[in-house]
């Protein structure tokens, strides 16, 4: 079979073109290798002059502004940002691709700064925004020409209660660049240059190169894995355990400046969630992990073993964990989405045809996998790391169902493009599960129907279950951070034990060496609170994919009017485009039941095989 590097290049087709993002003759630069920081200063000085003028123009007056003065403010500020914003993608994936070389990690840090000092010179318009009275502010709202902008601006008083003095939000915003900007950055070069020595592999790899050795059948093979993945995180745990004590005080530090009550608070504000129907959501999945033990009881039976230990989990329960070149992942999933909509397929082609993806697994890329949204004057990038798992094709379908709903939010214009994270996820779940219905429909044989069906409940154990299971280790983290102080390597070891014990049970046992294996999950680090998205979206995502099983086509135009929406709306007025009430208490308990009919269906398939012997 040839290799991905064989198929398109690493430099060539697999590898993401971003010149989009920056004019490189506009800076007077004939090519990247010349000096693409030029190109990036340019965007950078022209926002910056911008911004200067904004500030003498409006710092003190946004009281006074009237509806047309508003509209014109937003305008200006929507330039700004998709000026920083271009600068900062560009700087930013190309780290992405490259973490280990200096001058580009340097260019970062440039660009990082300046757009920093940028964004401080405007702090004052949020602050006085949210300061106007509220009858006031709502008059001004009601102008003609603001729907680019008004959700936000509303949003953004939900704020007012938490917002500092103009002096001492400046000071955070500047401070943040060598504060938590900095610490995050350092733990995703520590991350992205841990190499894992594989047992007969001849040469260390990339830890995700190394982690997808878990799905391997031979359970020997596995136990070889995930020591080698212990030993491998070992040298530079208590530095990784410093920087996440740093982060968890920071946090804890800022949360008490705000006067939020606790450390989710600011993430369910920013998620448009009330704390209320997020303990809901994880309340209602914690009283159904059963479901993810029964999964686990069954693969053991499958495997041929007692009991599973952690290495086992993703093991692969036949044979035929086929491997898929990329020219054929490809395939699977644009054919998927021309099935249900050739505008889907359409935008999809265009990320490779265009080379807005980048493929390939290289040493020191980030591991892992995105879908970037930059700027709406662009579009978005896609980041993958492909090594030739059938896991890859849902991957893939995954983060082309980012990028399809980012492309579509365009439109929506920088304030509306992106939508609040619990609804994020919904399009890329959406196209998971439409590959897996098509690869389910031609599945006939027995063996081969488990296959696919082991691998899409245990994709819905780690996303629903698994992802509030995390959830619980960060709030156990958090919590204990501000109660006990610093804490040490083996604390934090602790309850993440404790709290991935407890969806597991009695159905897996918990290895000494994973204790250690929180410390390269990146949410924990640069998006604290980020993991309940995750659940939240897999199973709106469900109930979205439910009433396209069962009216078809009907549904399509909806699906995208939501998708092309963006953040415009709330989360339940999403929901209400393709007729989903996030609203209902019994929400979760629904969605849940679409997990159980599908593990039902795996526990029969396997039963079936076990039969056969």
């Amino acid at each position: 079979m040839s290799t991905l590097a064989d198929e398109v290049g690493a430099d060539e087709a697999g590898a993401w073109d971003l010149s989009d993002l920056i004019d490189l003759g506009a800076a007077g630069v004939d090519d990247r290798a010349d000096d693409d920081g030029a190109a990036v200063g340019a965007l950078l000085d022209e926002a910056d002059a911008l911004a200067e003028r904004f500030a003498a123009d409006l710092e003190g007056n946004v009281g006074e502004l009237d509806g047309p003065g508003l509209v014109d403010a937003m305008e200006r500020l929507a330039r700004i940002s998709d000026l920083v914003g271009r600068a900062l993608n560009y700087t930013h994936l190309r780290f992405t691709a490259d973490t280990e070389n200096p001058e580009i990690g340097a260019l970062l840090q440039r660009s990082s700064e300046r757009a920093t000092a940028i964004q401080t010179r405007l702090v004052f318009f949020e602050l006085e925004w949210v300061a106007i009275d509220d009858d006031r502010a709502e008059e001004l709202l009601a102008a003609d020409g603001l729907d680019f902008c008004r959700h936000h601006l509303r949003m953004e008083r939900r704020y007012r209660p938490h917002l500092l003095t103009a002096p001492e939000e400046k000071i955070v915003t500047e401070l943040s660049l060598t504060g938590r900007g900095a610490w995050t950055r350092l733990f995703e070069e520590l991350t992205s240059s841990i190499k894992v020595s594989l047992p007969g592999a001849g040469e260390e790899v990339p830890l995700d190169v190394a982690l997808s050795g878990l799905f391997d059948p031979d359970r020997d093979r596995r136990r070889g894995v995930a020591e080698a993945v212990t030993a491998a995180l070992e040298p530079g745990l208590r530095t990784r355990a410093y920087v996440f004590n740093t982060l968890l005080q920071d946090k804890a530090t800022m949360d008490r400046l705000r006067s939020y009550p606790h450390w989710l608070a600011t993430r369910n504000l920013s998620n448009e969630a009330s704390d209320e129907s997020v303990e809901a959501l994880v309340e209602a999945v914690r009283s159904r992990n059963e479901l993810a033990r029964r999964w686990y009881r069954t693969k053991a039976k499958l495997l041929g073993i007692d009991r599973l230990a952690d290495y086992d989990r993703m093991a692969a329960v036949g044979t035929d964990d086929e491997k898929v070149a990329w020219e054929d992942g490809r395939a699977i999933v644009l054919d998927t989405f021309e099935s249900v909509s050739p505008r889907m397929s359409e935008i999809a082609s265009r990320f490779m045809d265009e080379r807005w993806i980048d493929v390939p697994p290289r040493p020191a890329k980030r591991g892992g996998a995105f879908s970037a949204s930059t700027v709406p004057s662009v579009h978005p990038y896609v980041l993958l790391n492909w090594t030739d798992r059938r896991r890859d094709v849902t991957t893939l379908a995954h983060e082309l169902g980012h990028g399809i709903h980012q492309y579509l939010a365009r439109e929506q214009g920088v304030f509306h493009q992106n939508t609040p994270l619990t609804v994020a996820e919904t399009a890329s779940v959406f196209a998971e599960e439409l590959v897996f219905g098509r690869l389910l429909s031609e599945a006939d044989d027995p063996r081969s129907r488990l296959n696919l069906l082991a691998e899409s409940i245990e994709g819905q154990i780690a996303t629903v279950f698994r992802q509030i299971a995390m959830n619980q280790f960060e709030d156990r983290v958090h919590t204990s951070r501000r109660q006990e102080g610093e804490l040490s390597v083996e604390r934090i070891g602790e309850l993440w034990c404790e709290t991935q014990s407890e969806l597991l049970g009695d159905a897996v046992e918990i290895t000494d060496g994973y204790r250690s294996w929180w410390s390269y999950v990146p949410h924990f680090i640069g998006s604290p609170g980020y993991v309940y998205a995750y659940s939240f979206g897999q199973l709106l995502a469900l109930s979205v994919y439910r009433l396209y099983v069962e009216r078809g086509e009907e549904i399509v135009p909806a699906y995208l009017d939501m998708l092309a929406s963006g953040g415009s709306r709330s989360p339940e007025e999403l929901g209400a485009i393709v007729g989903v009430d996030l609203t209902d208490p019994g929400f979760w308990d629904r969605g849940l039941d679409l997990v159980a009919e599908q593990l039902d269906q795996a526990e029969a398939a396997a039963a079936e095989v076990l039969a056969e012997g």
